[in-house]
């Protein structure tokens, strides 16, 4: 079975909505949950999440507020709960503190997509100390030869953004037209791989899942449904029918 990992930002449009969004994942069938911290400078996110994270830090969302919600309703969820955050955020805490934070807040991942392979030696000793799958990231064009040494470096699976697709929002399923690096990447590892950025339709998800992916990670189609709702309410209901749609897709 492949592995439907939802990604969303955490106070956007509010936390209390986050909190809900988090059961309403859960409750339909996500495997893995990833919650981005919001961060004003997030290079490695489209314009999608970009303004999600703009809109979040506006309304007051901090680190304390984000881990306290989490120590609330992660007990309530069946499903792990990863954080994407910058490496900034962390640095700013210090590494070993906010490890100890999140292990203790129930996150059982981390994501950080703007640390070098060759800087996560502190983060890896630091998140295995704590029982946390540090996930790093990779791409299509990554070498051979640094796919093997992220691939030894990460925890639980590989992240693998397909950088082409990303914050794409076409009507049409307008899938690359060459998939064979993706292919190649996910072949050349024994450790899960999980396919992200800009896959934002049940069509794409059917398609990665056919590439052999272990899991497909949806972003921004699910930021941008939450954000643009027209009430909070509004947006949970969609994200209900949207997630289901994409379970649906990888039976």
């Amino acid at each position: 079975m492949v592995a439907l990992i939802p990604y969303i930002i955490a106070g956007d449009p509010d936390l209390a909505t986050t909190a809900e969004a988090l059961k309403v994942l859960d409750s339909c069938g996500s495997d893995i949950i990833e919650l981005g911290l919001p961060y004003s400078d997030p290079l490695a996110d489209g314009p999608v999440i970009q303004a999600a994270a703009t809109c979040s830090l506006a309304r007051g969302t901090n680190f304390d507020a984000v881990i306290s919600m989490l120590r609330e309703v992660l007990p309530q969820l069946s499903c792990p709960v990863s954080l994407f955050s910058y490496y900034n955020p962390i640095l700013k805490r210090g590494i070993r503190k906010f490890m100890t934070i999140i292990k203790d807040a129930g996150v059982q991942g981390l994501v950080v997509p703007n640390v070098p392979l060759e800087e996560t030696e502190i983060l890896r000793m630091e998140s295995s100390k704590n029982n946390i799958e540090l996930v790093l990231l990779t791409t299509p064009t990554t070498s051979t030869d640094r796919m093997k040494s992220i691939v030894s470096a990460s925890e639980g699976f590989v992240y693998l953004g397909e950088l082409r697709w990303s914050d794409w929002y076409s009507h049409q399923c307008q899938c690359p037209s060459s998939d064979s690096a993706t292919r190649h990447q996910i072949e050349a590892t024994s450790k899960p791989v999980a396919v992200g950025f800009g896959i934002s339709k049940p069509e794409h998800v059917k398609q990665v899942a056919e590439w052999g992916a272990d899991g497909v990670i949806v972003g921004s189609a699910m930021v941008k449904l939450l954000g643009e709702a027209k009430s909070p309410e509004e947006g949970l209901k969609e994200l209900e029918t949207f997630t289901k749609s994409l379970k649906a897709a990888l039976i």
